[in-house]
């Protein structure tokens, strides 16, 4: 029998968001997590489960410490861009490859609902549907793993790809959504694909799907604009508009599920895609550095939280209840208020869009250039080793 002592306890709040039906996912994923543990003691103590991950994630996991210099050793390195590129997808998705392990428990516990590991189809490619969907299959082939999420952004080239993607039974992760009439978007790319995915023989059921909802990014966009207004009415809005953003989002998702479409889909044995709350931690630090995670909890959403915002939320969050149905009508009003104000968060979020590309590009750059440098650097040491 194991005493108290080593069983490995759950936060509080980790057990309430998890009692609310909120799935907390690590945004977060390095060698040394795996290997050390340390994932699997997250998943033990902080309720994790699910991770994301994205090529920033990456590099900077590439660029500590010496957990890659062996797979970074072999051979003799790539000696093209093409190879470089193959190189960084053998790396990566042994990470997440390795991670889908640590977490096939829970997925199996949860029949396939959390449990999932994601990885991001390579963002040059945002613009192009069939490179996209040609990527997303590949991915799926070299990790092998069934709690695997094929990440691809919601750009409208990309919701094509989102279908197709799942009509062949791969799961995805919808990334990079800032705005509700995007995301409308996106669920019907997923539920035509559910459909394709039906049709054509699949059991629809593994096929899971998350809609990822990017959150601090549009207070972080909007406040400054409220802030070049000056008056108390755009003052009184700051730091409100994304967490009403996301609740109208999560009013939009509860009228899916009571859909003829959905009720039809769900019989067959379609699970619900979830909106995901991404981008979490705040970048305004006079907010509450739990704001994102404790003012959006309801039944049924996942919330990924990179492991500051993970920590502080075991730390001192409050976690009461459901925060997002009884506040709909506020949140309607804000966004009202926000339109009354002159702003206009549809041009804000489609720039939002425009600039999240940009950085998931220059993010994928700096991966290959961490890749080159770490190539250098152990391939540097291993010609002084032989001198």
């Amino acid at each position: 029998m194991t005493s108290e002592a080593n069983t490995p306890h759950r936060s509080d709040a980790a057990a309430q968001l998890s009692a609310a039906g909120v799935a907390i996912w690590l945004d977060d994923l390095s060698r040394e997590r795996i290997t050390s543990g340390n994932l699997a003691d997250l998943v033990a103590t902080r309720g994790v489960v699910g991770v994301t991950t994205n090529p920033t994630i990456f590099a900077g996991a590439l660029a500590k410490g010496s957990s890659y210099d062996a797979q970074l050793g072999e051979g003799d390195g790539p000696t093209s861009e093409a190879e470089l590129d193959e190189l960084v997808w053998a790396i990566t998705t042994q990470d997440v490859r390795d991670a889908c392990d640590v977490l096939r428990p829970v997925y199996d516990a949860t029949d396939g609902v959390d449990g999932r590991v994601s990885i991001e189809v390579d963002p040059r490619l945002a613009r192009d549907t069939h490179a996209t969907i040609a990527l997303a299959k590949k991915l799926w082939t070299l990790v092998d793993r069934p709690n695997l999420y094929i990440k691809i952004p919601a750009t409208v080239e990309g919701l094509p790809a989102i279908t197709a993607t799942i009509a062949e039974g791969i799961s995805v992760n919808v990334t990079l959504i800032f705005s509700l009439e995007r995301y409308r978007a996106v669920i019907d790319a997923y539920l035509v694909g559910i459909e394709a995915a039906h049709a054509a023989g699949h059991d629809v059921h593994p096929i899971g799907s998350v809609a990822s909802f990017f959150i601090s990014r549009v207070d972080a966009a909007v406040d400054p604009a409220l802030d070049a207004l000056g008056t108390p009415e755009a003052t009184e809005l700051r730091g409100k508009v994304a967490v009403a953003n996301a609740r109208l989002a999560y009013a939009i998702h509860r009228d899916v599920l009571a859909s003829d479409r959905w009720k039809k889909l769900a019989g067959l044995g379609a699970q619900p895609q979830r909106p995901l709350w991404a981008s979490t931690g705040v970048k305004d630090p006079s907010y509450p550095d739990t704001l994102y995670v404790t003012e959006l909890v309801a039944a049924g959403v996942v919330n990924t939280m990179p492991e500051p915002t993970l920590t502080a939320v075991a730390d001192h969050g409050v976690i009461t209840g459901d925060t997002i149905t009884p506040a709909l009508e506020d949140a309607r009003t804000v966004i009202d208020r926000l339109a009354a104000v002159g702003i206009s968060l549809d041009e804000i979020t489609a720039q939002l869009e425009t600039e999240g590309l940009e950085k998931f590009v220059t993010s994928w750059e700096e991966l290959l250039t961490t890749v080159t440098t770490g190539l250098d650097r152990v391939h540097e040491t291993g010609k002084n080793d032989k001198s």
